[in-house]
């Protein structure tokens, strides 16, 4: 068996999230699953490298399977290519070891959340910005980015409150960009918890629109509580831009 990496970008607008689920068939991962079963006349089970939410998008996911060994990464490449909706496309399909795991093994992801300050969003850039109409508080919310940067537990930056498991994560930087309307949140770390760039979205605006200070940040970590921190911004404006393996992207 061959075990492929292979790199996709989707809109995620039109689907149920990554994950594959009992009640939809309207998923990525079942999306890929269907194409390279009839591919390979066999189930095959596809591992993605983040379970981006539903309505989230994807310029850089990273994703592997088993497949037998007489076909190429090109032509899985070729094959998905032909068959998967048109808001999927596979940009790059390679052969690793068998000990490869796109989740398992990653060590960054870069997520980006985009603003739209204006009164109309862009109309072909709409779907993937979230419409604020109005403008933030740019430094003080870099002045609370810097106070979430770093190994910390963000228990209260997670949407599953059940959580069970470590809720520590590193969170290498984020940063701000402002340019005309739109403000730009880039975010960088070693693996994010369920809805947690959402939530550090939501909450860095809430800073941005005065309604928190910057240094209530360090009040929410420490309250290890969901609800102390601020609301889930919606879906559309994110984007999971890469996924880096060994400090460098694959």
């Amino acid at each position: 068996m061959r075990n492929i990496k292979i790199i996709l970008q989707y809109d995620g607008s039109r689907y149920d999230g990554w994950q594959k689920q009992g009640n939809t068939e309207n998923t990525i991962q079942g999306k890929l699953e269907t194409v390279l079963e009839r591919m390979c006349k066999r189930p095959v089970e596809v591992h993605g490298a983040g379970r981006t939410d539903r309505g989230v998008h994807a310029a850089g996911q990273t994703a592997n399977f088993q497949i037998p060994e007489h076909f190429s990464p090109e032509e899985v490449k070729e094959y998905l290519n032909e068959y998967l909706p048109e808001d999927i496309a596979v940009l790059s399909a390679t052969e690793m070891s068998g000990r490869f795991h796109s989740r398992l093994n990653a060590t960054g992801k870069l997520y980006r959340y985009r603003i739209w300050t204006g009164k109309k969003k862009p109309v072909f850039e709409r779907k993937y910005l979230f419409g604020l109409e109005h403008g933030l508080d740019c430094s003080a919310m870099r002045r609370a980015a810097e106070l979430l940067t770093g190994t910390r537990d963000f228990r209260s930056f997670c949407g599953n409150r059940k959580m069970k498991k470590s809720t520590v994560r590193t969170l290498y930087s984020v940063e701000i960009t402002e340019t005309g309307e739109e403000i730009t949140m880039d975010f960088y770390g070693d693996g994010f918890l369920y809805h947690m760039v959402r939530i550090l979205a939501g909450t860095l605006i809430e800073i941005g629109e005065g309604k928190r200070s910057a240094e209530s940040v360090t009040e929410i970590l420490e309250a290890g509580n969901r609800q102390a921190a601020g609301w889930t911004a919606p879906a559309e404006g994110l984007c999971l831009l890469r996924v880096d393996y060994d400090g460098r992207q694959e």
